[in-house]
């Protein structure tokens, strides 16, 4: 099988599997075996498409180019490199995660919530992928509706009013980015970005065409102030939709950053830097500051990945190569991290039905388990050495040295703040004297379960591998990275390059 080809049936395959869930009873086992098997399958054939990845290279690999809209210079043409590889097996992984999690969470209209699940995979490894600016504006926005029905059908209380500001927020600043393609492609007759990339704009033009690409994914991000959507979304929706939200979805905003307000307009991405590091170190210490005062456990982890998107923003506008390689590590590392914290966390309310932490204590004497696995994220979220939240931070940090000592201490002291209020929460939710639904419970009768453990175990040991192992992805993405860093080695790009 062509390389090409398997990344075609990566992109599709969830996409047939949500079509076939169409065509069968809504009968919740049948739509879970089928949910869990696609996504699973998928996943194992993204494994497949890492295998056979060159990591010397530092062009696209994979494409497939089929002529779309031929006359007005648009085409299908789809490829990886070393930034989007990586991408592409989180969102597979994280979707496969989030069924198992939601296995006993989510009981209502279970046909409906695995094809939303499906199609929000397809536009993800889609938006990944794409190396065409129309194709990729149309995944991208391909988004919004599966990720707005996930919140407004199956969140919370005030789930519809959190669906709406996602939906309007995130929509809004895509029009900016649409406004950018059309430009381009009046400019320069084609939307093909490897064409794109090879071309020089003047310096006016880059930097209107950066503030539109900025507004456009830094909702997604978020960037400060453009955070507006995430508390009341990270808030509502169930644990397993939030950690695709805080997993994958906003990985895509600092995706989008990378490869289009960066990697195509580096002159652009210079000149205002300064403001995006101000901005990162400013969502840095402001959201861990909320963090430190909420009482909704939930609330934490949403202010505190949201504190860590301001790590990644800092570390992709250093502009060097230890900077940016940190941001990507970094947001592979949170994806798989706060995914855990917001699942861990979910299950525990599941069993005392309330997200409170007054309500909590002592779960760590009848659920061991899940304070083991719980433990472990929160020590990873903080970056403890040896985790994956490690590695990723102290990149970032030697990237900001570059910038300045003040830089690189503010951006640390995410650090700092990060594990004060996340050794709070971990203390008040497993330790002290069992409150509330915890008191009196039978120790034996509410530890994690099978499907549970399915969905926790792989992440923790991800979370240990990226700690202990960290070249096994840094060396994927760090040739295309310094060949951006260090621009004697761009003439060595080469679009074209193939698959061993």
């Amino acid at each position: 099988m062509s390389s090409s080809l398997l990344l075609t049936i990566v992109l599709y395959l969830p996409l047939l599997g949500a079509l076939a869930l169409l065509a069968v009873p809504k009968a919740d086992g049948v739509a879970r075996a089928i949910g869990l098997g696609v996504s699973g399958v998928n996943f194992l054939l993204s494994l497949g498409l890492w295998a056979v990845f060159n990591p010397h290279a530092v062009g696209f690999q994979a494409q497939t180019r089929l002529a779309w809209l031929g006359g007005f210079g648009v085409t299908y043409h789809t490829g990886l490199d070393g930034i989007s590889l990586l991408f592409v097996v989180l969102s597979t992984l994280l979707v496969p995660v989030s069924i198992l999690a939601g296995w006993r969470i989510i009981t209502q209209r279970v046909r409906d919530y695995m094809i939303a699940l499906l199609l929000l995979e397809t536009a993800l490894v889609g938006l990944f992928s794409s190396l065409d600016l129309v194709l990729f504006y149309i995944f991208y926005e391909a988004t919004l509706i599966p990720g707005a029905l996930l919140i407004g059908i199956w969140g919370g209380p005030a789930r519809v009013a959190a669906s709406v500001r996602f939906f309007l927020f995130t929509f809004g600043g895509s029009l900016f980015m649409l406004l950018d393609v059309v430009y381009l492609w009046q400019a320069t007759g084609t939307t093909d970005l490897p064409v794109l990339m090879g071309t020089h704009f003047a310096p006016a033009v880059q930097a209107w065409l950066f503030v539109g690409f900025v507004l456009a994914f830094g909702v997604k991000l978020p960037i400060f102030p453009l955070h507006g959507w995430l508390p009341s979304a990270y808030g509502e929706a169930p644990a397993p939709v939030t950690a695709l939200l805080s997993g994958v979805l906003a990985k895509a905003g600092a995706y989008g950053l990378l490869r289009f307000a960066i990697l195509l307009l580096p002159d652009a991405a210079h000149r205002f830097a300064p403001i995006l590091i101000a901005l990162g170190i400013v969502a840095v210490i402001y959201a861990a500051v909320i963090a430190l005062a909420q009482t909704d456990m939930k609330q934490v982890i949403a202010w505190s990945s949201y504190s860590h998107m301001g790590i990644v923003a800092i570390g992709l506008f250093t502009l060097n190569a230890e900077g940016i390689d940190g941001a990507l590590f970094q947001m592979l590392a949170h994806g798989i991290i706060i995914a855990g914290m917001f699942l861990a966390l979910g299950m525990l309310a599941l069993r005392t039905g309330t997200r409170e932490l007054a309500g909590f204590g002592g779960a760590a004497g009848s659920m061991p388990k899940l304070a083991l696995l719980a433990m472990l994220f929160a020590m990873a979220g903080i970056g403890l050495p040896g985790t994956g939240g490690f590695v990723g931070e102290l990149l970032v940090i030697a990237g900001a040295i570059h910038i300045g000592f003040w830089t690189a201490l503010l951006a640390g002291s995410g650090m700092i703040l990060g594990a004060i209020y996340m050794l709070m929460l971990y203390w008040r939710s497993f330790f002290g004297a069992p409150r509330g639904a915890l008191a009196g419970t039978p120790a034996t009768s509410r530890d994690l379960a099978g499907v549970e453990l399915a969905a926790l175990v792989p992440l923790a040991l991800i979370v240990l591998w990226m700690g202990v192992y960290p070249t096994s992805f840094t060396r994927v993405f760090n040739p295309r990275v310094m060949a951006f860093a260090h621009p004697e080695a761009v003439a060595s790009i080469a679009p074209s390059a193939q698959f061993r």
